[in-house]
């Protein structure tokens, strides 16, 4: 019996520390957006996007970088391979990657972006297909992929069904953004061979955010307004990028991945939902409940993997 009560008890702390973190990432899509209007970003302002996002992902990489040391972890040695690849990934699944996503979520809806950005998965279950031979395309990830693309297609129909609601500035950037992620997010797998996953997510978090702060003031861009309630949110979006990747990079040390990555479908459900909620946008439309549901389905299929807890 207490062996039972163990395995229970550790299965309730794994399910809420990885809801924990879906809905960490879930609320980064009205985060952002409010943003915004407490700095008076104009959404066109591209470089002050660029500043924002910098400020909020060097804060993240140095928090994470206190967490590691807090949990002791070793030092990741700076050596030249090792901080050429990290510099390769700060530019592009950082730097590169959230130019695009702030500059989407800027000019869509919070919850079209979270529905649009979950295209991520799709994207890294396609190119696993053609990088690596253990990772092919079978008919359940086949499947997952077009039900979760049909659910993005149909959150893109005007209300009336007669015409498509697609901007490349603002839905267009969020896919785009994603792409970056899935790619960027395979050679990081490749990277993490050879380094530990949490010193290397926070090191490229860092020099990402550096990179994106430099190219924002050198191209114009302006930290905003800041006031107590601009910092209260900055802080906020940086700890929710830190303590979510620390918390799910213990989660996949620990457990099966599939049984982890499973939750990922939580994310576009939070961020839908949290949009609704803290941006009055509405989303409780059927084409948006039909889209979710069917990105959502997508994801479980394309990550179930039929694993337990061991």
């Amino acid at each position: 019996m207490q062996g039972n009560s163990e395995f229970f008890t550790r299965r309730y702390v794994v399910f809420a520390c990885a809801v924990l973190c879906t809905i960490l990432w879930g609320s980064s899509y009205p985060a952002i957006k409010t943003g915004y209007e407490l700095l008076n970003i104009p959404r066109g302002d591209i470089p002050s996007l660029m500043v924002f996002a910098g400020m909020r992902f060097l804060l993240a990489g140095l928090f994470l970088i206190f967490i590691n040391k807090l949990l002791k972890r070793p030092s990741l040695p700076l050596n030249w391979q090792n901080v050429r690849q990290l510099s390769l990934l700060g530019a592009t699944q950082t730097c590169l990657q959230y130019v695009f996503f702030y500059i989407g979520v800027a000019n869509t809806t919070g919850v079209k972006a979270s529905i649009m950005n979950a295209t991520g998965t799709f994207f890294s279950v396609i190119l696993a297909h053609y990088l690596y031979h253990n990772d092919k395309l079978n008919q359940r990830k086949l499947v997952g992929c077009l039900v979760g693309f049909a659910g993005v297609f149909m959150v893109n129909f005007s209300d009336s069904l007669l015409s498509i609601d697609f901007t490349l500035a603002g839905e267009g950037a969020v896919v785009f953004a994603a792409f970056i992620l899935a790619a960027g997010s395979i050679y990081g797998k490749r990277v993490s061979q050879n380094m530990d996953a949490m010193q290397m997510t926070a090191w490229q978090l860092a020099i990402g955010g550096l990179i994106l702060l430099v190219i924002g003031y050198g191209l114009g861009g302006q930290s905003g307004d800041f006031g107590f309630s601009a910092t209260l949110l900055l802080m906020y979006l940086a700890l929710l990028s830190s303590i979510a990747f620390a918390v799910w990079s213990l989660l996949l040390k620990y457990n099966p991945v599939g049984m982890i990555t499973i939750f990922n479908f939580l994310i576009p459900i939070f961020g839908t939902l949290l949009s609704g909620l803290f941006l009055q946008e509405a989303f409780l439309e059927w084409k948006n409940l039909i889209a979710l549901l069917l990105v959502c389905f997508g994801i479980y299929l394309v990550t179930r993997v039929g694993a337990s807890l061991r």
